[in-house]
């Protein structure tokens, strides 16, 4: 598995003009949010027979966007702790809010509507940065997006000097190879 510094760098080599970060901080959120919302709408249950006799729970309900999101999580955790951390204060609310959205009868539609406006985003984003998005080189960047977002958030806070600084190294030597072969 790539380090963080490795991983976020990367997708920060096409992320250097603040202007596609910026979008990049309202873009990556909805888009999180209306996959979530579309996932929420997939739950099952666990019965719980055996704990029901002792406390009273007979099942567990788990919704395929709470164990991608979990899953997610433990990733960013293994990745860097202080991110991952952040990334559960910040992106926890949004995921808790898909909740009480998803019993809403239109509930699809507002999800592929702010899917398809997080994305417009993004690409405008992209227009500013004149680079293409991470994730067409790589499809793993799609789950970078949102650990980029937290990092620039946390690096805003004045938190991971140096996490800071070696991924924007990292980055831009990166994006000095990409412009030079684009060149050629």
């Amino acid at each position: 598995m790539k380090s963080a510094i490795e991983q976020l760098s990367t997708y920060k080599s096409v992320h250097l003009n603040r202007k596609n970060i910026r979008t990049h901080f309202v873009g990556v959120p909805m888009i999180i949010w209306s996959i979530a919302l579309l996932l929420a709408s997939f739950s099952f249950k666990v019965e719980l027979a055996f704990i029901n006799n002792y406390f009273g729970v007979e099942h567990l309900s788990f919704t395929l966007a709470g164990i991608l999101s979990i899953s997610v999580l433990i990733y960013y955790l293994i990745l860097s702790f202080p991110l991952g951390v952040m990334a559960f204060i910040l992106f926890g609310p949004l995921m808790w809010s898909v909740h009480y959205v998803v019993n809403l009868e239109y509930h699809v539609f507002i999800a592929i509507s702010v899917f398809v406006i997080g994305w417009i985003i993004q690409f405008i984003g992209h227009h500013y940065e004149k680079a293409k998005p991470a994730f067409m080189d790589d499809i793993n960047q799609l789950l970078i997006g949102p650990l980029f977002v937290i990092a620039e958030i946390y690096f805003l806070l004045g938190r991971g000097k140096f996490l800071d600084k070696s991924i924007t190294e990292k980055a831009v030597e990166k994006r000095r190879v990409f412009e030079q072969k684009k060149v050629q």
